[in-house]
């Protein structure tokens, strides 16, 4: 039996907001620029991780064109539309409504992510999510990113909590691996990149947020 939750972590890209998506196309685009496809599948590796612990498209792209590539300022463009599509995204369904009902339980909540502070913290002051995480919890603080589950048990101990009272909220396979590397219960909420994949051993699988009720989590198990 599983106890009560007593605290709530969300991954940030792809699950708060997809993030992972304008990343994926600007990386295709990359790939049509030089006349090659680069499938949803195949990115999907590096989703909740990066490019040295999974795929790496620099790597991929310079093996089909046969050559290098300045990646510095292929990365600037890269980043300048990045920065052009972000004006197209807003919170995905359900994450306001599960910060605003976690508030009212008195349940906190934090933000574990393989991407670096200088990503995030951007990110939540734009979406004016500031004062709804107790805790964010980035690569700088732990130097590992997922699967590995430093990410998740660095969040968990800085909320005062432990694995077992823990739910995660991801949309990655990486980040279902971190989860269960930690011991803690997941609730895979999968974006674009992601609903191909086989989350075997979620302890939930949802089209988003807006089917979890943090309420039913923190009752006590019936006998």
């Amino acid at each position: 039996m599983h106890p009560p939750i007593r605290a709530v972590i969300f991954d940030f890209d792809g699950l708060i907001v997809d993030t992972e998506s304008i990343g994926y196309l600007t990386w295709k685009e990359l790939f049509d620029e030089h006349g090659h496809h680069l499938p949803v599948e195949r990115y999907a590796q590096v989703v909740g991780t990066d490019f040295n612990t999974s795929y790496d498209p620099r790597r991929d792209l310079e093996q089909l064109t046969g050559r290098t590539h300045d990646w510095d300022a292929v990365e600037v463009r890269r980043r300048e539309r990045e920065t052009e599509l972000r004006s197209t995204l807003s919170l995905l369904p359900g994450v306001m409504d599960r910060l605003i009902e976690a508030r009212g339980l008195g349940i906190p909540c934090a933000i574990a992510s393989s991407s670096p502070r200088s990503w995030i913290g951007p990110w939540v002051e734009e979406l004016n999510l500031t004062d709804h995480f107790d805790h964010i919890s980035t690569v700088d603080d732990t130097g590992k990113v997922k699967p590995d589950p430093s990410l998740f048990l660095h969040a968990a101990e800085n909320l005062g909590t432990s694995a077992e009272e823990v739910i995660i909220f991801e949309d990655s396979l990486n980040g279902l691996r971190a989860a269960q590397a930690a011991g803690m219960r997941c609730i895979v909420a999968p974006g674009p990149m992601t609903r191909h994949l086989d989350f075997e051993g979620a302890f939930r699988r949802v089209h988003s947020l807006s089917e979890v009720l943090l309420a039913e989590l923190t009752q006590p198990p019936r006998p």
